[in-house]
C-alpha cells in the first residue's frame, strides 16, 4: 500500500482539501460543515489576508490513489516574533484512521519548518485566531458549532504516539438564558453606567457604514485579545477582510457594543443564532439553493439556542463591571427572541475572569479541546 502527498497547487486541489471533511465525516452526526466559500478565501494562498505575514503550504494525502488526509503547514511570522518563539503551526489535519496517513502529512509539516528553522511543532491553529483551533478531546458526542473544530478520537491517539505533548486547552460552555429577567438588573445596568461612563449602544446598518465600526470592533479585539495565548496582533486595514463580511449580514440584535463618553468601544458581544442544523443540511454551501435554509435560520425562523462568538472587555475597563452590560443586554434580547440556551466559543482553561463571567447563568461544559506542541527534531 503507498502513499503519496501532494502540494495544493490549483483552485481544483483546493476544492479537495476544503470538501475532504465532507468525505470523512459524511455518516457522523455531530460534525458541522464550515462555510465553503469562507474557507476558500481563507485558504486561498494568493488571495488570503493572513499571507501577508505567514508562510505556508497545504498538502494532499493519498493512498492506494484515494484522498485519504489533509493538512496546512503554517508559518505565523507576526505570532512567532511576537511571542518570541519559532514555532511552525499545523492546521486543517483531518485524515482517515490509519497512522501511516497521520504521520506522512505531520512529516511534511516538519519538513516545511525547518525550511525556516523552526523550533517546535504546534496545533492545531490557523493563520490567526480567526480560524479554528484546538482539537476536540472531549466531547466527542456533542454536536460542533459552526466556529470549532470537530474530530474522531484517533486524531489524539495519533498525536501522542507522534510525541505530542499539551500546549493548551479551551472548555466550551453551554449556558441558560434566564428565563425571567432579573429585578435588579436594570438599577444594576444603570449603577455600572454611571461609575464607569459608559453605555450600551444599539447599532444600525447606517451606524456600521458611517462610523466604519468594523475597524471599532477590530482594535478592540487586538486589545482585549493581545495577552491570550498565541493571538496575533493584526493591523486595522485587515478588519474589512476579517469582519467587514460578517457585521454586514449578522442580525443587529445579536451585537451588544458599550462605548465610553468619547465614542470609544470598550466591550463587545457578537453572538448569532445556530445556524448548525441549517449548515448540516446544506453541508456548507450557498449555492444553488443552500443559501435559503441559512438565510431561514439567521433572521426568519431561529431556534431556542445561539451561539457566542466574540466577548472582550478592554484592558482598561475589566473589573468595572462591564462585561455585565454586555450579558445583560444580550440576554434581555435573548429572552425576547424566545433563545433558551447559549454556547461559547472556545474559552482558554486558564482565562479564569472569562469562565467567571458564565458562573451566574448556570455553565454546562461538555466539550473541551487542545493545542498540542512538540519540539522538532533535526
Amino acid at each position: 500500500m503507498s502513499i503519496e502527498i501532494r502540494p495544493v497547487r490549483t483552485r481544483s486541489e483546493l476544492k479537495k482539501f476544503v470538501n475532504f471533511p465532507e468525505k470523512l465525516y459524511r455518516d457522523n452526526p455531530y460534525y458541522v460543515p464550515p462555510l465553503v466559500f469562507d474557507q476558500m478565501d481563507t485558504l486561498d494562498q494568493e488571495k488570503g489576508a493572513a499571507q501577508e505575514f505567514c508562510d505556508s503550504e497545504l498538502y494532499l494525502a493519498y493512498k492506494d490513489g484515494e484522498l485519504a488526509g489533509r493538512v496546512a503547514a503554517i508559518v505565523n511570522h507576526k505570532a512567532n516574533e511576537q511571542w518570541n518563539h519559532k514555532e511552525v503551526r499545523f492546521g486543517w489535519y483531518d485524515f482517515i484512521e490509519d497512522k501511516e496517513v497521520a504521520q506522512a502529512l505531520m512529516d511534511k509539516v516538519y519538513e516545511f519548518g525547518r525550511k525556516f528553522q523552526m523550533e517546535s511543532v504546534v496545533g492545531p491553529l490557523g493563520f490567526t485566531d480567526f480560524d479554528p483551533e484546538g482539537m476536540l478531546v472531549e466531547g466527542y458526542d456533542q454536536l460542533s458549532t459552526m466556529a470549532l473544530i470537530y474530530n474522531y478520537p484517533y486524531y489524539i491517539d495519533y498525536l501522542n504516539e507522534m510525541g505530542f505533548g499539551k500546549d493548551a486547552d479551551w472548555i466550551e460552555y453551554i449556558v441558560t438564558v434566564p428565563t425571567e429577567m432579573p429585578e435588579r438588573w436594570p438599577r444594576l445596568a444603570a449603577i455600572i453606567e454611571q461609575r464607569a461612563n459608559v453605555h450600551v449602544r444599539q447599532l444600525t446598518r447606517k451606524i456600521i457604514r458611517k462610523e466604519d465600526y468594523g475597524h471599532k470592533v477590530f482594535h478592540c479585539i487586538n486589545e482585549c485579545y493581545k495577552d491570550l495565548y498565541n493571538f496575533t496582533v493584526l493591523p486595522d486595514h485587515m478588519a474589512e477582510k476579517y469582519l467587514g463580511f460578517y457585521l454586514s449580514i449578522l442580525d443587529l440584535r445579536f451585537l451588544s457594543m458599550v462605548e465610553n463618553e468619547k465614542g470609544e468601544l470598550v466591550a463587545f458581544g457578537i453572538s448569532m443564532p445556530s445556524i448548525v442544523k441549517a449548515l448540516q443540511k446544506t453541508r456548507g454551501k450557498l449555492f444553488p439553493f443552500g443559501w435559503w435554509p441559512l438565510l431561514k435560520a439567521m433572521f426568519i425562523k431561529h431556534g431556542e439556542m445561539a451561539e457566542l462568538l466574540l466577548i472582550g472587555v478592554r484592558p482598561d475597563y475589566q473589573n468595572s463591571g462591564v462585561n455585565s452590560l454586555v450579558f445583560m443586554d444580550m440576554f434581555r434580547k435573548f429572552n425576547a427572541m424566545g433563545i433558551k440556551h447559549c454556547e461559547s466559543n472556545a474559552v482558554l482553561e486558564t482565562n479564569l475572569k472569562n469562565q467567571g463571567q458564565f458562573r451566574e447563568f448556570n455553565p454546562v461544559s461538555k466539550k473541551r479541546r487542545r493545542s498540542f506542541i512538540k519540539k522538532l527534531e533535526y
